[in-house]
């Protein structure tokens, strides 16, 4: 037997006990499909799978589609079968191993090549995201192992291929969810099969094999067991041999022959207090003598993560040296679960909190004594909702903001690609730009020849993009285009939105000032380049009339009638009975201004209106000076728009949904359509609150298809 054969495990030969619920009539089922060797070779597959995971204390609904998933996958089962009594209760689980099933690296990847690190580590928190159940991960991993092992007959090629994709993928999704027994066996027939001619010459180098490793091992803890007993201390105590890929690794890391390495053999003690985490490491030196140079007090400094262990190293017996971490189960715990998790020293660098405590819930799933299906719904709702996971028409996948788009998606793959975007499909569907890319969509993008961004992009509230470094791109390119008709299209921009606000009382040079700009000319500029949006203007009018902006989403309120001011809504009227005028339906902060009518009160009027200017002329001693009133988030005040589209089934529909989605209360519609030219012309009244939450109704109402316009009416 050669080196290389002995340092490779035998399969492990623990079996499912195939008398449990569910386990034993899906075999059943499987020995009764018609006999063949498609048959016994999945039947046997999924004994082998399954006996892979059984010590991970999966449910048996789950170990039950590990025996069915193989004659699922080849088809010897039918999706119709799925709906049988023996595997309905397995079917969510059977679809979710073949969802993971899809996801692979390309053909022929090779390290160093544009799927390097980040899109290793999006696949693998991509298969973390897309199941329906997570533990399904842990059966995906152990399937991985299975071809591993069963690729020992196979080509060279398809060898390296497999190891490869373990390599980057599914050994450190084992080492992150904390299955150490299924990833040191990952990691070493990958390091096989890559690097065979290395992992031979450590084979040898060690002068033994794996087995009478673990013997040396157990005879280690039975001794030291027998000292710690005599001294009252009671201790878990576990051990096992460093396996050849940890080994090179250190090698690496340290620049070290295998000689200079004291932790090939590894121990761990888990003690109850700090005190017998000391007493154990004085048994420890006494008998056997410490390597100078190797101990580490943890405990009394720990390790920036919060790490916390003793560690030594001593010459044991037959003089060979051995590693020992001692430290207090609490310690453990937090080790394994908390800040300082294993994996996230070993494989070096941080991660992000949020995923940091999805792999924390994650390996909390491995406890046999909860099934963790709360948890799992936990994990589903609120733990995978910071970043989604989209794949390209190549089968790259793209990590992605919360709430991308495909426009986000378009920037990410190359700036140009985004600048010349002109639409999407998604799953071969085509989508609208602001379309919320969901785990899994297949995206393709639909460029044109020329780069041609729009100026909605840069606006949040529009949704066409979610990520800050995408709208920087566009500002960018907008930043470069000629000044002239930066501030050509600017001067657009401005008019287009005073216009449609129906603002003629502020002059330009003061909002320009409001935003930070010299001039008008910048202003525009400024406009045209993408740097402002048009909701800027609203925003700046506000504050010009002195009303701080109150929040624009807020609880529904109760209809209001128009004749109602509402608690506060202006002063200087006292008890008087007051109204808004409907010739010009002011909105805070417009300057407003009181006549008094006969009969009906105070009218209440912006001081531009039209009306008013004339009855100020005719009768100047009923007019009055109010103002706004306190802000009040329930307040809502009238405004009337004029709206021109061209006639199709559902216009009003959309309107009306629209408006109530942004919270804007529709008191009044009425509509006429020209049947030759097919317009429609709406005069819709509605409540809202400000003018920045007017210039956003206004914005998303003229994006809806066959909208042509839409105006504050005077």
């Amino acid at each position: 037997m050669s080196a290389k054969d002995a340092e490779i495990p035998a399969p492990d030969t623990r079996t499912v006990d195939e008398n449990a619920d569910g386990v034993n009539a899906v075999c059943a089922f499987l020995e009764a499909l018609p006999s063949s060797d498609g048959r016994d070779t999945c039947i046997a597959e999924g004994r082998a799978i399954a006996a892979i995971v059984a010590p991970l204390g999966l449910p048996q609904p789950i170990l039950a589609a590990v025996y069915a998933y193989p004659a699922y996958r080849d088809e010897l089962i039918s999706s119709n079968s799925l709906q049988n009594k023996v595997l309905k209760d397995v079917s969510r689980f059977v679809i979710g191993l073949q969802q993971l099933d899809q996801f692979s690296l390309p053909d022929h990847w090779q390290p160093g090549e544009a799927l390097a690190v980040q899109q290793s580590e999006a696949l693998r928190k991509m298969l973390l995201a897309v199941v329906s159940d997570v533990r399904l991960v842990l059966v995906r991993i152990a399937d991985q192992l299975h071809r591993l092992r069963q690729a020992k007959n196979s080509d060279e090629a398809a060898q390296q291929a497999l190891a490869l994709e373990t390599r980057e993928i599914y050994a450190p999704l084992a080492n992150r969810l904390g299955v150490w027994q299924l990833k040191w066996e990952l990691e070493d027939l990958s390091f096989r099969y890559l690097e065979p001619d290395t992992y031979t010459e450590i084979a040898r180098t060690l002068r033994e094999k794996r087995t009478d490793r673990v013997d040396f091992i157990n005879e280690f803890e039975r001794i030291l067991h027998k000292e710690l007993a005599k001294d009252g201390i009671k201790a878990d105590i576990s051990g096992r041999p460093k396996h050849i890929y940890s080994i090179y690794r250190k090698m690496q890391r340290k620049d070290r022959g295998i000689e200079a390495l004291y932790d090939i053999r590894a121990v761990r003690l888990l003690v109850d207090t700090v005190g017998d985490c000391y007493a154990a490491l004085g048994i420890v030196h006494n008998l056997w003598s410490y390597i100078p140079g190797e101990f580490d007090d943890y405990i009394a400094n720990p390790k920036d993560n919060d790490y916390q262990s003793l560690h030594t190293a001593v010459v044991g017996p037959e003089r060979k040296t051995v590693e020992i971490q001692i430290r207090t189960h609490d310690m453990h715990q937090h080790a394994e679960l908390g800040v300082a998790a294993h994996w996230r020293y070993k494989e070096g660098g941080g991660a992000p909190a949020a995923f940091d405590q999805k792999i924390r819930f994650l390996r909390q799933l491995l406890e046999p004594a909860d099934d963790g299906a709360d948890l799992l719904d936990q994990i589903r709702d609120d733990f995978f909702e910071d970043r989604v996971y989209a794949v390209s028409p190549k089968g790259d996948v793209v990590e992605l903001p919360a709430y991308a788009t495909p426009l986000d998606f378009a920037y990410h793959v190359h700036t140009q690609v985004g600048h010349r975007c002109r639409g999407a499909k998604v799953n071969g569907r085509i989508v609208p730009l602001t379309y919320q890319v969901q785990n899994g969509d297949q995206i393709e993008i639909i460029t044109g020849s020329q780069a041609q961004p729009s100026r909605d992009w840069l606006s949040p509230k529009l949704g066409y993009l979610a990520g800050a470094r995408a709208r920087a791109k566009v500002r960018n390119w907008f930043r470069h285009q000629d000044r002239d008709q930066h501030m050509r299209q600017g001067r657009e921009v401005l008019d287009r939105e005073l216009g449609r606000l129906n603002v003629r009382d502020v002059p330009t040079e003061a909002i320009a000032k409001q935003l930070k700009h010299k001039d008008t000319d910048a202003l525009c500029v400024a406009l045209g380049a993408g740097d402002l949006t048009s909701a800027a203007i609203a925003t700046a009018l506000q504050h010009i009339r002195g009303t701080e902006i109150s929040e624009r989403i807020r609880p529904r309120r109760a209809r209001k009638k128009s004749e109602d001011t509402g608690p506060a809504a202006v002063t200087g009227v006292g008890d008087l009975l007051c109204n808004f005028a409907r010739c010009c339906r002011p909105v805070p902060p417009e300057p407003i201004v009181g006549y008094i009518t006969q009969g009906r009160g105070v009218s209440i009027h912006r001081q531009d209106c039209g009306n008013f200017l004339g009855l100020n002329q005719r009768h100047p001693e009923r007019i009055v000076s109010i103002g706004w009133g306190e802000s009040d988030s329930e307040a809502a005040y009238p405004v009337d728009l004029s709206l021109h589209a061209f006639d199709r089934s559902g216009l009003i529909r959309d309107i009306t949904s629209l408006l109530a989605d942004d919270d804007a209360n529709v008191v009044n519609m009425s509509s006429h359509t020209d049947r030759k030219s097919m317009e429609v012309v709406m005069d819709i009244s509605i409540e809202i609150k400000d003018l920045p939450t007017l210039s956003t109704v206004i914005t998303k109402l003229e994006q809806l298809p066959n909208v042509a316009s839409v105006r504050r009416k005077a």
